[in-house]
């Protein structure tokens, strides 16, 4: 059994939400599991380390989770048109792995939700492929062939997955957005399965 990474911040659960749909599609995959980790909050000014466990959800990242994960998903929620500082925080702490190897030549795929239709869904997934590009990884998509990309009056680019939260941040997904997410970690899985 090999595992991909499902690595996201969350902070409304819309992003929670994406990451536990594409763990399913990644775990239909024969041989494929899911490892699910969420990073820790950042702040501008810090009193307290955050604890080592979250009091709920995923389990912190470790960056042995990246050195022994097949392939990796990486999701954030829209900050400006681009990934939140938390994620762009831990990112920037992975010199050692970049120097090292550690995700060369392993597929990977993005996800973001945003509380507008055009609040930046595109842009964030972008900025996120760039560290994963300077580390090494093979982006997956979501081509065209998936239906729910044409009709989808929510969610959903061929970029990654995303969810349209509106501005109440409701975390539920429509259809379309857990059927696109399903299927980007179906693919995910079956390209690392391929590649391993």
């Amino acid at each position: 059994m090999a595992d991909v990474l499902v690595l996201y911040y969350s902070r409304g659960g819309s992003v929670a939400a994406l990451a536990r749909q594409i763990a399913r599609g990644i775990e239909s995959v024969e041989g494929m599991a899911a490892r699910l980790r969420t990073v820790p909050p950042v702040a501008p000014t810090t009193s307290t380390a955050s604890p080592p466990v979250p009091e709920d959800g995923a389990p912190y990242v470790t960056k042995a989770d990246l050195a022994e994960c097949a392939g990796i998903a990486l999701g954030s929620p829209t900050r400006f048109g681009n990934m939140a500082a938390p994620m762009k925080h831990f990112l920037d702490t992975t010199g050692a792995e970049w120097a090292s190897g550690a995700l060369v030549g392993k597929p990977a795929a993005v996800f973001t939700s945003t509380a507008s239709m055009h609040g930046g869904q595109e842009s964030t997934l972008l900025s996120m492929h760039l560290p994963l590009l300077h580390h090494g990884c093979l982006i997956v998509g979501l081509p065209f062939s998936e239906a729910a990309l044409s009709s989808t009056r929510s969610g959903g680019t061929p970029y990654g997955a995303s969810h349209v939260a509106g501005a109440s941040d409701d975390a539920t997904l429509s259809d379309d957005e857990k059927a696109l997410a399903q299927a980007l970690g179906r693919r995910l899985a079956d390209v690392a399965r391929r590649l391993a």
